[in-house]
């Protein structure tokens, strides 16, 4: 209003105190910059205002219903009295149809700290150091050299190739080529043919029928299952199991050894003591 042209403003005196200020020739009410009284303007006077500015809702009787609440106020009221991280009740057929999954186990990249995650989350916190950790799936189709770090779990299509830093993942499956280091917390699933030029680190090391792989590293693990062609240096804590199509060449460390009617082994066996678990 400050660059508005003096032409288009008028001087209106307030009809309270007196006080008079300039205001744009359009008003039509104002509010005294004096004693903050509100009042009307007509034909460029100051008149006092006939009608409240104040609305009064219409006074309710003892003998009217209740008003029913809005159904927006009911589904907050019964969010608040759930929580807010309760979810809503689901009848026994969608029960069935959409079984609620359960929680997954997460271990923290940083501190190596446990906890666990709910199943549809897509990325969590760590509660003992605070570090973020994704829970994010992948599938690679393409060339990556990227580092990939998620508790998630990871699909190398047939086109995928990765390669350059450690590979982390929850689950991996191998369909096409891995020339990187592998860190699993969960199996490692291989479909394909050629050979694995990192370190191979997992839970469950399994081969599938038709495979054949080539480990220039050894491959750390708790299991391994095996149906396919493999070379290379394999050290389990707990057993390793030869189906019939398993053609195992290079040095074992176990301990146990389940060689199924038709497998091969050639190389050496080291038979280990199995770990003791330590006392809660």
């Amino acid at each position: 209003m400050t660059s508005e042209p003096l032409r288009h403003r008028i001087e209106v005196t307030c009809p309270d105190c007196g006080q008079v200020q300039a205001e744009p020739a359009l008003v039509v009410s104002t509010q005294c910059r004096a004693c903050r009284a509100n009042f009307q303007v007509r034909e460029g006077k100051g008149v006092v205002r006939t009608k409240s500015a104040i609305r009064l809702a219409k006074p309710r009787k003892e003998s009217d219903p209740e008003p029913e609440p809005a159904p927006a106020a009911v589904k907050l009221e019964t969010q608040l009295r759930r929580g807010p991280s309760t979810p809503a009740p689901q009848s026994f057929f969608m029960r069935l149809l959409n079984p609620s999954k359960p929680p997954r186990e997460v271990s923290c990249f940083n501190c190596a700290h446990s906890f666990t995650a709910i199943a549809e989350a897509q990325s969590s916190q760590c509660p003992k150091c605070s570090g973020y950790i994704s829970l994010l799936d992948y599938e690679i189709a393409e060339s990556w050299n990227r580092r990939l770090q998620t508790c998630g779990n990871v699909v190398i299509q047939k086109n995928g190739r990765v390669s350059g830093e450690t590979l982390q993942c929850h689950d991996l499956t191998v369909l096409g080529q891995l020339a990187s280091a592998v860190e699993c917390s969960g199996d490692l699933i291989i479909r394909n043919h050629g050979k694995i030029l990192g370190t191979v680190v997992c839970r469950n090391l399994r081969i599938e029928k038709g495979a054949r792989v080539e480990f220039l590293h050894p491959v750390t693990a708790e299991t391994a299952s095996i149906d396919g062609n493999v070379r290379g240096q394999i050290f389990c804590s707990g057993a390793i199991t030869l189906e019939k199509r398993a053609h195992l060449q290079g040095l074992v460390r176990t301990t146990s050894l389940i060689v199924k009617p038709g497998a091969k082994h050639t190389g050496s066996i080291e038979m280990i003591t199995a770990p003791v678990a330590a006392d809660p």
